[in-house]
């Protein structure tokens, strides 16, 4: 099935029982189960496309609206400040890049499409996180070690619930030397016309090149930035469903 939807997406589900040779019925189970771990999604004219986690598996990524908008959005932001601007998606409890484009200075951050952080951790997970209810990512959080990857522990869920506050009354989120050394990262929020975080766009700058002045410029101009991004994802569904959420996804009865 994935081989299709690379070759062919977006495909049906009558054009894939009829690729595959595969009832409707039985092909509708197991779509059910793909959109729900997040290897497919639909549109919304409920044919299948490659999900996040098929993310990069095709040429075709490149041109899913979302990385299209961005493309223009990272160039200008390019222009003004040279550094790495990404933008990333929530798979479970990762955060995922799908987009990026790079600096040209020689030190920045090493990094590609597909690369995976800790959402509890990272700029542009605390973003997504922040979307959530309390309830929610207590719910996928509490009672798990949260250790960054460059092992500063947070307390417990209860710290994450705050810096999620901050995130929300602030309208971003940033960390330094959390999710790499020397690494300091701003986040804003990519929403869809019903307000749901669609995908956070990131600024990542090595510390040495972070003045006081410098951070107030870059979070002004990201901002401003998320907001034109915004406007031109508005037609999109949510991509990051909760694993429970992911089954709203399918239709809620099978076809005949």
């Amino acid at each position: 099935m994935l081989e299709a939807l690379i070759a062919r997406a977006p495909l049906g589900l009558s054009d894939l029982a009829t690729e595959l040779k595969i009832p409707k019925s039985s092909l509708y189970r197991v779509c059910a189960v793909l959109l729900e771990r997040g290897w497919l999604l639909r549109n919304s004219d409920g044919r299948y496309v490659l999900g996040i986690r098929a993310f990069g598996l095709t040429a075709q990524s490149a041109e899913y609206p979302i990385v299209r908008a961005f493309r223009g959005i990272a160039a200008d932001l390019l222009t003004r400040h040279n550094e790495t601007v990404c933008v990333a998606v929530l798979d479970s409890d990762e955060s995922t890049f799908i987009a990026i484009e790079e600096t040209t200075h020689p030190v920045r951050l090493v990094t590609h499409v597909g690369s995976r952080t800790p959402a509890f951790a990272s700029a542009s997970g605390r973003v997504i996180l922040a979307d959530r209810s309390p309830g929610v990512v207590t719910a996928q959080f509490a009672g798990r070690q949260l250790v960054t990857p460059t092992g500063r522990r947070l307390r417990d869920v209860n710290e994450l619930l705050e810096i999620l506050r901050q995130v929300r009354s602030a309208g971003y989120a940033e960390n330094r030397d959390e999710t790499a050394v020397g690494l300091h990262a701003i986040s804003v929020p990519v929403r869809n016309a019903g307000g749901s975080v669609l995908a956070a766009l990131t600024m990542c700058v090595p510390t040495s090149r972070i003045t006081p002045a410098r951070r107030q410029a870059l979070i002004a101009d990201l901002m401003e930035a998320g907001s034109r991004f915004s406007e031109s994802v508005a037609p999109l569904a949510a991509w990051n469903a909760t694993r429970a959420g992911a089954a709203e996804l399918v239709a809620p009865a099978e076809p005949s």
